[in-house]
C-alpha cells in the first residue's frame, strides 16, 4: 500500500497564489512533496497555458519553478527544524531572486516534472536550484533565493505590514 503524498501546500491555510494557492480557483495549484531530499512536483498543464502550439509559455513555466521552490524554502526550514508542516511558528516566504535559463522547449502535452533542491539555509534566506523536464528531458534550470516574509511567532509579522 502506497503512502499518500504530504503536500507542502495542503499546509498553507488561505493561500490565494495564482501558482500554489489552495483558495485560488483560477491559480496552477502545483503540488510539491519531498522524495529524499529533492522536492517534486508533476504538474499538467492546459491548453489555455500555451506559447506556441503545444509548448509551455515561459512565464507559466517560470511561475511553477517559483512557487514550487517557495514552497520548497518553507517545507525545508520546518524540516531544519526538525518539525510537522502543521506546526507553528507558521513562515511563508517570497521571491528574493530567480534566474530561469530555458535550455529547451518545454511540452504543453505531458506532464512537467519539477525537482528542486535546497543549497543553502541561513538566517531568513535560502538559496535552492531547481530544473524543470519535459518528456524527460531537462528543459530549464533555475537559481533562486527565497526570502522569509512572514513568521507567526513574531506577532504575525510580515514585510508587507508597515
Amino acid at each position: 500500500m502506497q503512502k499518500e503524498k504530504d503536500y507542502f501546500q495542503d499546509h498553507m491555510p488561505g493561500n490565494v497564489c495564482f501558482g500554489c494557492g489552495r483558495n485560488n480557483h483560477d491559480g496552477l495549484k502545483i503540488s510539491s512533496y519531498w522524495e529524499g531530499e529533492e522536492a517534486v512536483c508533476i504538474w499538467e498543464s492546459q491548453k489555455k497555458y500555451q506559447g506556441w502550439k503545444g509548448i509551455l509559455n515561459g512565464g507559466i513555466l517560470a511561475t511553477l519553478i517559483d512557487c514550487h521552490t517557495m514552497c520548497t524554502a518553507m517545507a525545508a526550514v520546518y524540516k531544519a527544524e526538525n518539525r510537522s508542516l502543521k506546526s507553528s511558528p507558521i513562515y511563508r516566504y517570497a521571491t528574493g531572486t530567480i534566474n530561469v535559463k530555458y535550455l529547451k522547449p518545454t511540452s504543453n502535452e505531458t506532464p512537467i516534472e519539477l525537482r528542486a533542491t535546497v543549497k543553502e539555509i541561513k538566517g531568513r534566506k535560502v538559496v535552492l536550484s531547481c530544473i524543470a523536464k519535459s518528456d524527460g528531458v531537462i528543459t530549464a534550470e533555475a537559481e533562486v533565493i527565497a526570502i522569509r516574509v512572514f513568521d507567526s511567532s513574531k506577532d504575525g509579522e510580515s514585510v508587507f505590514q508597515g
